[in-house]
């Protein structure tokens, strides 16, 4: 009798725990349902909490395919918010779920993503081996999963990885076997009637490169053309790739119809390559914008989760415990024996809890790593899009100045411009002090040390400040001690920088009153010199509880943000370049009496300079001095922005310089083997032969001429390794008048020395 009752037991748990693991799959599928509709209709944080949801449940119950396809899906969220590292974890944990339930198509798609990831960084062995194992995978045996994928799904997933399989041999520069994927790829276009516009687009774009990479011009149009009327038929809205490739398309074509010398169909495919390049910006930012928003979102959703984890936590341990003893209650009461088998099954419900709360631990560090990654990922997108800021602002500024100094101009005009150059002056103070912040947060700035002359420095940024002054009834007095050196070494752009924010910050916050700048000197011992910076006002002042946040990123007076301008990093920006200086900034103020800045610093005195009596740095100083001969000195401007050229050469000829501009590397190459300059300007990004390529070949057969990389992109690795390039040294637009003139001029002499010995 016992016997009997315990099987019947056994028998009764097992159907209880039968029909509870089918209710979780069918509501796995139903989860599974709603978060790819979240996805299509682009609710990134909806579809990401559902996969989440997803994939804890499919963990619960052991359950292969929920698990398999969670995480491919999550790990397209995460690569779609640029976080590849957890991208990568997700595609990983696709491969052992699909591979045990034979889903070919899931685990084809899971090396095909990994494969595209470590294009970015990984050995070409490693990608090219990911490539393989998904065309392995989809020429497998699809029976098994044929009730959850369609023929036209495994198709187009089969012509995807062999397209990236060409690309990827084309960009290696292995053509043949490029040529024998191209060759089986038209096999399976032919084969199939109705094959997908994009993917056809997509092929006969990478037959046009590689019949471009042959020298075959002709063959390459052709395809080009077919590639472009194919993807014309995709709808862009939904398929984001195609517009990307449609616009490749249309530059290729134009480069393959310039090498068969058609010049006026070239141009109109460049033409047709600027306006779907244009478009599929356009795009981009908006889809850009949604992907920051739903980033933020997704963290804020870790963080709420990592809380109600926690009490979900607590809430379970209460309720197993309590389960505990209702069933040894219950097992004891109906029979003893029964208490055995129940005692075995809390064994194995522990240790499947143990293993649960050991990877629940695991996913709350990875979700503390991405929290500390949020801020980086911040300060790299504000990066980015400031920088595309600085090349029209370079010319707004740059020709706003030119006309400025046109004579001839009435006081209407000239008021209007004045009012132009302080609002381009103002906006690109801002996206450089966004900038600047994010390089000092990266710590990726260094001080500089050049000559510089302390008096002159100090009254070109006074005067700096006319118009400001005009337009707050403000005036500013400097006081500097006789005792100051006349020139030091120190790093003169950012000290200008300290000293424009601080009386800047005094002039805005100034009514009707003054400002007084103080430069006195603490002691002189050797050579150096400790000197001490007072920027003094009679303003609205500053109430001592604001002591300790006035320096903090964004902070700004309470209400402040109602009357006053500015992003709140100025005064942020100023203490971090002090602290790089060796001091600290000193802060004294009375609310409604006014406020004095201050800090020390220790330069090395300039005795050389002294001695002679010649600024090697100050702009102003290289413009009055008519004992240079810079009307023999002449410099090459290579730049294909026509604003641009006329800025620069316009600047250049204001201080004397001769000047020729040319659009490109090919042109500067030829230009250079018939005449000789003094410096050259060299652009990184032009059309024809970039910047880069362009000194390589000249420092092939002139290694005496120096060559200034010119560029608005803030490139980090340009700045590690641009002398192993040829170049002497790099200015980014808008740049610092001081900064470069003094380039120029410090470049000149160095190689008239040079030359000379």
């Amino acid at each position: 009798m016992k016997i009997y009752l315990t099987l019947f037991f056994i028998v009764l748990i097992n159907l209880t725990f039968s029909q509870d693991d089918r209710d979780l799959i069918h509501q796995i599928d139903s989860i599974n349902s709603s978060a790819l509709s979240h996805l299509k209709n682009n609710e990134i944080v909806l579809s990401f909490q559902s996969f989440n949801k997803v994939k804890k449940i499919s963990d619960s119950i052991n359950d292969n395919y929920g698990k398999a396809f969670s995480n491919f899906y999550l790990g397209n969220i995460y690569n779609l918010m640029q976080e590849y590292e957890n991208a990568e974890r997700s595609y990983k944990a696709v491969i052992k779920p699909a591979t045990k339930i034979n889903d070919n198509y899931l685990t084809a798609n899971a090396y095909l993503k990994l494969g595209e990831l470590y294009q970015k960084a990984q050995p070409k062995e490693n990608i090219i081996s990911h490539f393989k194992k998904a065309l392995f995978y989809i020429t497998k045996d699809s029976t098994s999963s044929d009730k959850n994928y369609t023929l036209e799904q495994y198709n187009d997933l089969m012509l995807n990885i062999r397209i990236k399989l060409c690309e990827f041999y084309l960009e290696d520069s292995k053509l043949d076997e490029a040529l024998i994927h191209l060759l089986r790829l038209e096999e399976s276009m032919s084969s199939s009637e109705n094959a997908n516009p994009y993917f056809k687009g997509y092929y006969n774009y990478i037959y046009g490169q590689y019949y471009a990479h042959k020298n075959l011009h002709n063959n390459a149009t052709i395809k080009f053309n077919e590639a472009i009327s194919d993807l014309e038929k995709v709808d862009l809205n939904t398929n984001y790739n195609g517009g990307f490739l449609l616009s490749k398309a249309y530059k290729e074509l134009s480069l393959s119809l310039v090498q068969i010398d058609k010049k006026e169909e070239a141009y109109l495919a460049l033409l047709n390559y600027n306006d779907c390049n244009d478009e599929f910006v356009n795009r981009e930012k908006a889809r850009h914008e949604a992907i920051v928003k739903s980033k933020f979102l997704i963290e804020d959703y870790k963080n709420d989760a990592l809380i109600a984890n926690s009490e979900k936590l607590r809430q379970f341990e209460i309720a197993k415990e309590f389960r505990r003893i209702n069933i040894v209650i219950t097992v004891t009461l109906v029979l003893l024996a029964i208490s055995l088998i129940t005692l075995f099954r809390n064994y194995l419900t522990k240790r499947k809890l143990s293993e649960t709360l050991k990877q629940q631990n695991e996913e709350l560090v990875e979700a503390k790593n991405e929290a500390l990654k949020s801020s980086e990922l911040k300060s790299k997108f504000i990066s980015n899009v400031t920088h595309e800021l600085r090349t029209p602002l370079y010319g707004v500024v740059g020709i706003t100045s030119l006309l400025l100094s046109n004579n001839s101009l009435n006081s209407k005009d000239s008021k209007l411009l004045e009012s132009l150059k302080y609002s381009g002056d103002y906006l690109l103070s801002l996206v450089n002090e966004v900038l600047q912040f994010g390089k000092i947060e990266n710590q990726k700035i260094e001080l500089k040390k050049v000559s510089v002359d302390i008096k002159h420095l100090v009254e070109n940024i006074a005067r700096s400040f006319d118009y400001k002054l005009q337009e707050t009834n403000n005036e500013i007095k400097t006081y500097i001690d006789d005792h100051v050196p006349q020139y030091v070494e120190c790093d003169n752009v950012r000290l200008s920088q300290v000293l424009i924010n601080l009386i800047g910050n005094s002039i805005k916050f100034t009514k009707n009153g003054c400002v007084n700048i103080y430069v006195k000197t603490l002691n002189i011992l050797n050579d150096k010199v400790d000197l001490r910076f007072e920027i003094q006002d009679n303003g609205i002042g500053i109430p001592e509880e604001k002591f300790n946040t006035i320096f903090e990123n964004f902070s700004q007076l309470e209400n402040s943000n109602i009357n006053y301008q500015g992003t709140g990093l100025g005064l942020s920006i100023t203490k971090k370049i002090v602290e790089l200086f060796g001091s600290k900034i000193e802060l004294e103020s009375k609310y409604g009496f006014g406020s004095t800045f201050s800090f020390n610093v220790t330069f090395k005195i300039d005795q050389e300079s002294i001695k002679a009596n010649i600024p090697k740095s100050d702009t102003a100083a290289i413009s009055e001095d008519t004992t240079l001969t810079k009307d023999t000195h002449n410099i090459l401007i290579v730049e294909d922005n026509k604003i641009n050229q006329i800025v620069t050469k316009n600047l250049l000829e204001k201080q004397d310089y001769k000047c020729m501009v040319v659009e490109n590397g090919v042109e500067s190459l030829n230009l250079l083997r018939k005449q000789d300059f003094s410096l050259i300007l060299m652009d990184i990004n032009m059309p024809v032969m970039g910047g880069i390529e362009a000194t390589k070949l000249i420092r092939e057969f002139d290694l005496n001429t120096p060559i200034i990389a010119l560029t608005a992109a803030d490139v980090e690795d340009l700045k590690q390794n641009f002398k192993s390039i040829g170049f002497n040294g790099i200015i980014t637009k808008p740049f610092d008048n001081y900064e470069f003139f003094q380039t120029i001029e410090t470049n000149i002499q160095m190689s008239l020395r040079n030359n000379a010995s």
